[in-house]
């Protein structure tokens, strides 16, 4: 049990580590956020006409009738849409944005690490293709179906699957299968 905990943790720090790198010092996610000029008078008008939630925009009133949903959304084609995350009041939590990541993060090498002790032979190479099954799976089926309906790029989200558990893979094929 000792050695599936420290395997978690070890794995969930590599995890977080990367996260950090990849958004701050690295900047592989700079792409997904753009500057405006305008985004005063932007913030100014979404303040006096949106509650805090997620939009997308044109929606569809709520009650209308299905037969009429197509319809809306066929007037709409060729016209702007957005997605809006709007919050009221920006808090910068840091602390505990960073704790529930890093929890989330060894929550997930413990996933990977429980799966892999279940292997009859584990090897490098075998952890590392797990831990990238895992990871690519998650990327697909999150970032990945994500950018195919919001026409946006998830390379970044493709680039830490791909080194973030790559590490992990390493890390794990290197210490699970010592006795």
């Amino acid at each position: 049990m000792k050695k599936q905990l420290i395997a978690s943790l070890v794995g969930g720090l590599i995890l977080f580590l990367w996260q950090f790198l990849s958004w701050s010092l690295l900047n592989v996610h700079a792409s997904e956020f753009q500057y405006t000029a305008n985004q005063d008078q932007i913030m100014e008008n979404l303040a006096q006409h949106l509650e805090e939630g997620n939009y997308y925009l044109p929606g569809i009133p709520p009650g209308t009738p299905q037969e009429e949903h197509q319809a809306i959304m066929d007037g709409n084609i060729g016209k702007p849409w957005a997605t809006i995350s709007y919050h009221k009041s920006m808090e910068m939590n840091m602390g505990m944005n960073m704790l529930r990541a890093l929890v989330a993060d060894i929550l997930a090498a413990f996933f990977l690490v429980w799966l892999l002790m279940k292997f009859a032979a584990l090897d490098l190479k075998t952890a590392v293709l797990a831990a990238l099954a895992l990871g690519g799976a998650s990327y697909i089926t999150t970032s990945y179906l994500s950018s195919i309906w919001f026409e946006s790029s998830s390379i970044g989200y493709l680039i830490d699957t791909v080194v973030q558990w790559g590490l992990v893979g390493v890390w794990l094929g290197w210490w699970l299968p010592r006795n």
